[in-house]
């Protein structure tokens, strides 16, 4: 799997916006903070507020905050809100492809890494890393020496 830009950075603001909550933070702190470019920011914070993760006010003193309380958004929300669906296969859910032969079980495994990748992403809320708290079976998995191994 690789993690776009746009669903790291989606992610970064989301966290940083939570980790000042309950503020408004405006979007040139979120960028200044994070390192990321200003007009992508803008383009990310509209995605996501228009998935209602995060609510904006608009005015000198407005800003940006969380639509959802942290422990309720999820990191596979945000990645769906900029990205789509977590796993694709040529540009296809992993249950709408199809092999024939020797390949016939490949889907399987396709099916398998969306999986595992929701029992992550799906489990891992916004509150568990501004927390440094997360949940036990991300624990156990970079405790194992191999998962930092590309």
């Amino acid at each position: 799997m690789r993690i776009s830009a746009r669903a790291d950075y989606a992610i970064r603001a989301v966290i940083e916006i939570a980790s000042k909550d309950p503020e408004l933070v405006k979007s040139e702190a979120v960028s200044a903070a994070q390192g990321i470019p200003p007009k992508f920011l803008e383009n990310i914070l509209s995605d996501l507020r228009r998935a209602g993760i995060v609510k904006s006010k608009r005015g000198a003193e407005g800003g940006y905050l969380l639509g959802f309380d942290a422990a309720d958004i999820s990191l596979a929300h945000i990645i769906r809100s900029v990205d789509g669906p977590l796993a694709w296969v040529r540009d296809e859910r992993p249950g709408a492809v199809t092999y024939t032969g020797s390949a016939d079980g490949l889907q399987e495994v396709w099916i398998a890494v969306r999986a595992s990748l929701r029992a992550v992403l799906d489990h891992t809320s916004v509150a568990h890393v501004v927390n440094g708290e997360m949940p036990k079976q991300v624990t156990r998995w970079t405790q194992d020496p191999q998962a930092w191994v590309d």
